[in-house]
């Protein structure tokens, strides 16, 4: 009798769930914000206290949800008429990629690491950070990249990051002289060679070559140390894109 009792609590509070989340709207579902996700697991809590404990009322579960759902509904109402407190409750988006530019001060600031930029540039099928003309990070934690549309002709306007004609013709001896073994494989695209000013000697064992190689290289674009690089990569052409601390201070 006990297991049919927690049969029809289980099958009561999943249809109670239900029409909760579809009376919040389609928006909770596409989307969650910080405000969202706090609703949504503390319903999901309520629902396993009233569910685990037979004891309990079913009334004393399903009246915390519904006041959530009421919450739910009247801050969604207010934050329709007002865009304070829609800023208030679903924050500000933060732009991680201007131009081609990464700004370390907004990812330290959301604690937005190089790794999950990364990640989220190859679910975006961009290989490389230069290709960006604006990368959004939305206030649900999901990146919005825009494209440059013509990478190659915009690549000049950024001296700071791009190098620069003269540059890149010295360079492309290095790109002439097997910088990418051709056993090697890209599971990462770009593969980083210095990440937030650390060396990431791993990679470059992998590239068959060494701290002085990449020191040379960097030196050909003004860089004279590496804790002065916030991100360098290169990708499969063996082109490289380095990105200065010292560009965020200006």
């Amino acid at each position: 009798m006990e297991y049919w009792g927690l049969l029809i609590r289980t099958v009561i509070i999943y249809f109670v769930v239900f029409l909760i989340m579809r009376f919040m709207g389609k928006r909770e579902i596409g989307k969650l914000s910080v405000f969202d996700l706090v609703i949504s697991v503390m319903i999901a809590e309520i629902a396993v206290i009233v569910i685990e404990d037979m004891e309990r009322s079913m009334w004393s579960g399903i009246l915390p949800m519904a006041v959530l759902l009421l919450i739910q509904v009247v801050s969604a109402f207010m934050t329709m008429k007002s865009r304070k407190l829609r800023l208030l409750f679903d924050g500000k988006p933060s732009v991680i990629i201007d131009k081609g530019k990464l700004n370390s001060d907004v990812m330290r600031k959301q604690r937005y690491n190089l790794d999950d930029l990364m990640l989220q540039l190859r679910e975006n099928k961009i290989s490389a950070v230069s290709d960006v003309e604006f990368a959004v990070l939305e206030t649900s934690g999901k990146l919005s990249v825009i494209p440059r549309e013509n990478s190659e002709a915009l690549e000049d306007n950024n001296n700071d990051v791009y190098a620069e004609d003269k540059l890149d013709k010295k360079l492309s001896s290095f790109n002439q002289m097997n910088i990418i073994p051709p056993k090697y494989r890209f599971e990462i695209l770009p593969v980083p060679l210095i990440m937030d000013g650390k060396v990431q000697d791993e990679n470059l064992e992998k590239l068959e070559k060494t701290r002085f190689w990449l020191k040379n290289v960097l030196q050909e674009k003004g860089v004279t140390d590496f804790k002065d690089v916030f991100f360098c990569t290169i990708d499969h052409k063996g082109k490289l894109f380095v990105d200065r601390h010292d560009q965020k201070k200006r």
